[in-house]
């Protein structure tokens, strides 16, 4: 362990850096290396005492938080009552970022897909153990997941469970099951924003379809060159799951248009807010799909391909179709969510070069599982979750049967958040979860 102090805003910062294996379950050597894993520890003055908590961000393929000021929400919360542990999941960050660029080393897409299966929740989870034994001397700490985080907890809960002294999921408890099965849900849920949107701004409806309809007749492109497709434009739509979601979209589509010689274009404006929401972590993009597969010891016996789950079924839904005609509006036109196509691979530059890679994941069989439904049966971890009954990301059905699945969850069921409740302005999530594994 490499260790950096610095004091931020009275704060006491530890940057540490740790040497792991890539893959936990073989022997460093030749052939498994080590790579470099990061985690910023944050004290508060007095607070040298306090147990530790670990977080786990979203994604897969986002960085830890790097908040300017980390005394007000959520992680000031945190920081009344532990030493906070904010970590870099392996490829994100400073742990060994993975993108085009660092993944060119890798010589084939078959060689690049194999290296990336060891960048799933079971060797995060190995990681946040060897940092958990350098930090706390043995001691378990208590775990945070937001999102995808709660995922990593659930493996965690599954793979190494005497490592927690307690663990808190926000919007983030899986399904254990298929990822069609998540796929379907997770477009119902979107299609409920898109018209809880939409009944508040219906006169967006016209713009959007309208927008669509030009970008499919009409070259557009984006500041970094490509040219932006309908599809792609409709993946705006992930911000229907996010608290103000609802009132950026109609900001957005406030004026699109301008008029240059005569002929309807997109503002410069409209195209970077565009831009903003649709462009990606390459790591978010390659492993989306991958974190579902083979999840269980049942899902994995079963050996199906994923399939690029996302697009296969958008084919079948109706307002995600992709081909439909934007203007027919005897037809329902939605916008998408969190639904990784395979054409944002042959459009987006941070992941055009990372297709054939993909690809090779979403045909993969052998998968090792994640999550053990036999173990979490007989959990005897402190654990407390917030599902959000509105959540367009992880359906609360799936969340909820996994509650029931995790022996002793506490469970809490809001429609006051979406999915982003844990950080948005004024929420104290974290200590209503808090009082919940206390009580």
């Amino acid at each position: 362990m490499r260790t950096n102090t610095y004091v931020q805003h009275s704060l006491t910062i530890h940057e540490h850096r740790f040497d792991l294996p890539l893959d936990h379950s073989s022997p460093v050597g030749p052939d498994n290396p080590t790579i470099e894993v990061f985690a910023r520890e944050v004290v508060r003055p007095e607070g040298e005492d306090l147990p530790y908590m670990v977080f786990m961000q979203g994604g897969p393929g986002n960085e830890g938080p790097r908040f300017g000021d980390l005394t007000g929400g959520w992680t000031g919360r945190a920081l009344q009552d532990f030493r906070l542990v904010l970590l870099d999941q392996r490829g994100t960050g400073q742990s060994t970022p993975l993108d085009a660029l660092t993944l060119s080393a890798v010589d084939s897409d078959e060689a690049r897909a194999e290296y990336l299966t060891h960048f799933r929740q079971d060797q995060i989870v190995a990681d946040a153990e060897a940092i958990r034994q350098e930090l706390t001397g043995g001691k378990p700490w208590m775990s945070l997941g937001q999102s995808y985080g709660g995922f990593i907890n659930t493996a965690y809960l599954s793979l190494a469970p005497e490592g927690l002294a307690g663990v808190l999921f926000t919007g983030g408890l899986p399904g254990l099951v298929d990822i069609d099965e998540i796929y379907r849900l997770t477009y119902i849920r979107t299609a409920a924003r898109n018209r809880a949107y939409l009944r508040r701004h219906p006169e967006d409806e016209r713009t959007i379809r309208e927008v669509a309809a030009h970008l499919r007749d009409t070259e557009e492109f984006l500041a970094t060159g490509e040219r932006l497709s309908t599809r792609r434009f409709r993946m705006v739509g992930m911000s229907l799951g996010m608290t103000t979601g609802t009132d950026v979209l109609h900001y957005l589509f406030e004026g699109p248009f301008v008029t240059v010689g005569g002929q309807r274009r997109l503002s410069r404006e409209f195209l970077e807010g565009v831009a903003q929401r649709v462009s990606m972590a390459p790591l978010y993009g390659v492993l989306h799909e991958s974190i579902y597969a083979g999840a269980t010891p049942e899902l994995s016996a079963a050996g199906r391909p994923t399939n690029w789950s996302a697009e296969r079924l958008a084919d079948d839904l109706p307002g995600f179709v992709p081909d439909v005609d934007p203007l027919d509006e005897a037809e329902p036109y939605f916008l998408t969510g969190e639904h990784m196509m395979r054409a944002f691979f042959e459009e987006d530059p941070a992941l055009k070069p990372l297709t054939g890679t993909t690809d090779a994941l979403a045909r993969r069989r052998e998968w090792a599982p994640v999550y053990l439904p036999d173990v979490l049966a007989h959990n005897e971890v402190p654990a407390a979750a917030a599902v959000y009954y509105d959540d367009m990301f992880v359906p609360r059905e799936l969340s909820l049967a996994t509650a029931e699945a995790i022996r002793g969850t506490r469970v809490w069921i809001t429609n006051e958040h979406q999915h982003d409740g844990l950080r948005a302005p004024g929420s104290n999530v974290l200590g209503h979860l808090l009082g919940l594994i206390r009580d």
